[in-house]
């Protein structure tokens, strides 16, 4: 491959949706992911979860916020995920 070739492929970078479940860090939220898998034995649909701990530089999400996160460099010791956009924002009741 050529030089040009080569700078022009960019690695995929990894991308998940989720919902805040924490914002009482700082600069820190808690998202939390789910999934829908189908269980080996009993065939049935079950949804699993996973959190993630992603980077909010200005603090501006709020628990209960559909956001979009993103992998990147290690942050901190559980931190490798950064908040790239909101997609809903909560209901305020």
């Amino acid at each position: 491959m050529s030089q040009t070739q080569e700078t022009t492929v960019a690695k995929r970078q990894r991308t998940l949706i989720g919902k805040v479940v924490s914002n009482k860090m700082d600069k820190t939220v808690v998202v939390s992911v789910e999934r829908r898998v189908k269980h080996p034995v009993l065939g049935k649909i079950v949804i699993r979860s996973n959190k993630y701990k992603a980077h909010d530089e200005a603090n501006q999400y709020n628990e209960g916020d559909t956001v979009e996160i993103a992998e990147g460099r290690p942050i901190s010791r559980n931190k490798a995920w950064t908040v790239v956009r909101l997609l809903e924002a909560a209901r305020v009741i």
